[in-house]
């Protein structure tokens, strides 16, 4: 007679240590954005070591999360899920300790090891208690929630922080929360493990991680090194050599990391588009939203929370009010929706001018922060939803894998276009200065985004150092609202491939109910 009670009571304790996991590991996205230009003046790094703290992160978690939903599947949930949470715990500590940005990129990709096996694992748990349709509904729609108040306060506690007690703090705060979830996880949870699983398939993590490794590091190098030179084109090609084989290994190997049947499913297809869509614009251009307020209108890194409560706060609020709609309005309808949103969010953050303010953002902030409240739920159902339970570590772990896939492409992607936009602005306004090499307005206009203009202005004859200053100031708006449109271009293109893709009937929405003992 204990058995119903004590059933609805683990379902609660997997919901809130799931979420509890989930809270630190997006507080620690979000808090590092907004602390980025401190890291960049105490560990005196450059335009490209920034994109690699949120890269190298995002780099390990994609190539990994994978695999590490291969393992939970078959060496335990409960125990893979502890071990994601004391691997990124640790690094964190690491991070923290960072005595220069390639100690601190290392140590961000190690946390991104972590991370891989937690985002792999949480849904799967979840997915594994709660009972498809309305209740796993409501689940979904908690841990909506639970992502919108970790993007909600995180700017505010990242900027606090940082403000405070430094940068280092936001790392540090991880080390006590991911220790309570691994004794929630060890006292409150059940084990579950897929018991026809057999092995990991180490050729597809290797390859696929590889592919992945050289085609960002391509786009992150391509303006310094010249997109025609041997370096970045050997990148490419590498890149696409490397995931041609992944494509070989995995329709060969008995047990694939990637079974790419699974694509055959429309709405497993559509729902993995969207998570790369909003992941490759939003998320990824809240790097250059950052370096905006912070470094062209000179806010501090509390001052820059405040400004994202707008677009955290709708988030907050509209995610719960997803879940609960998941079992009433088709999810492609959900999704599109979502999308269309963010999009025009981000078509209204962009056209800033000189004399703009923050508050030119504002509308735009709402609109993408109801878009963003509106799909999370949406994604993480449908995501569990559209493949065997079985196998849901392993969908967890690609929806996850298009997640992060989406930011380390389109931080790389955006900051390609962002800094050639630049450079050639630039360059146009520039014109007149003697001296002045195609090499000098890269520079500039690296200078300008990562918050070290004036060192730059240093090595200026002191006659132009105004005009070269403002026209630096030109290109960083004229690359920062190039991102801004083509992000939106990227939602819209999402948003339709979702309507057309995702079909209700394949998404497993009741289970019968278990027979009485």
């Amino acid at each position: 007679m204990t058995r119903g009670p004590v059933s609805v009571e683990r379902k609660w304790w997997t919901l809130l240590t799931v979420s509890v996991a989930t809270f630190m590991l997006l507080l620690d996205i979000t808090v590092v954005n907004v602390a980025l230009p401190s890291i960049r003046k105490d560990l005196d790094a450059s335009f490209t070591d920034l994109q690699w703290v949120i890269d190298a992160y995002a780099l390990t978690l994609a190539a990994l999360v994978l695999a590490a939903g291969s393992l939970a599947d078959r060496l335990g949930r409960r125990r893979t899920f502890a071990a994601g949470l004391a691997i990124f715990s640790l690094a964190s500590l690491l991070c923290a300790l960072a005595p220069n940005p390639t100690f601190l990129n290392l140590a961000r990709a190690f946390q991104g090891v972590g991370g891989a096996v937690m985002f792999a694992v949480s849904l799967a748990l979840i997915a594994q208690e709660f009972l498809a349709g309305r209740e796993r509904g409501m689940a979904m729609g908690v841990y909506g929630a639970t992502i919108g108040v970790a993007v909600a306060i995180g700017p505010l506690v990242g900027g606090a922080l940082t403000d405070s007690l430094g940068w280092e703090s936001i790392f540090y705060l991880n080390v006590p929360i991911g220790a309570g979830a691994i004794v929630l996880t060890y006292l409150k949870l059940r084990e579950s493990r897929d018991p026809n699983a057999t092995r990991v398939d180490w050729p597809g993590v290797a390859t696929f991680s590889a592919a992945l490794f050289l085609l960002v590091l391509a786009l992150v190098r391509g303006n310094t090194e010249g997109w025609g030179s041997v370096l970045i084109v050997s990148l490419f090609v590498g890149a696409v050599v490397l995931l041609a084989a992944f494509i070989v290994i995995e329709r060969q190997v008995a047990e694939p990391m990637l079974p790419l049947g699974l694509f055959r499913r429309h709405a497993f297809t559509g729902v993995q588009l969207a998570a790369f869509a909003v992941s490759s614009s939003l998320f990824a251009l809240f790097l250059y939203l950052t370096l905006y307020l912070q470094n062209y209108l000179g806010l501090t890194p509390f001052q820059t929370g405040v400004r994202y409560l707008p677009i955290t706060l709708l988030s907050f609020f509209v995610a719960p009010v997803a879940g609960l709609l998941l079992s009433r309005v088709q999810a492609r309808l959900m999704l599109a929706a979502g999308l269309a949103a963010i999009g025009v969010g981000l078509i209204l953050m962009g056209g800033i001018t000189a004399t703009d303010d923050w508050t030119t953002l504002l509308g735009g902030f709402l609109v993408a922060g109801a878009g963003v409240g509106l799909i999370n739920p949406v994604i993480a159902d449908v995501a569990v939803s559209v493949v065997p339970k079985e196998i849901s570590g392993m969908a967890a772990g690609i929806n996850d894998t298009f997640r992060q896939v989406g930011i380390a492409v389109g931080i790389a992607v955006w900051g390609a276009i962002f800094v050639a936009r630049g450079t050639s602005k630039i360059g146009e306004r520039t014109a007149e200065v003697p001296g002045l090499t195609s090499a000098n307005h890269r520079e500039l206009a690296e200078a300008a985004s990562s918050g070290n203009l004036e060192q730059a202005l240093a090595a200026i004859p002191p006659q132009f150092r105004q005009m070269v200053s403002d026209a630096a100031r030109e290109g960083f708006l004229a690359g920062f609202n190039t991102v801004l449109f083509l992000g939106a271009l990227a939602n819209f293109i999402g948003a339709a491939l979702a309507l057309w893709l995702v079909r209700e009937n394949e998404i497993e929405r009741r289970r019968p109910e278990p027979a009485a003992a």
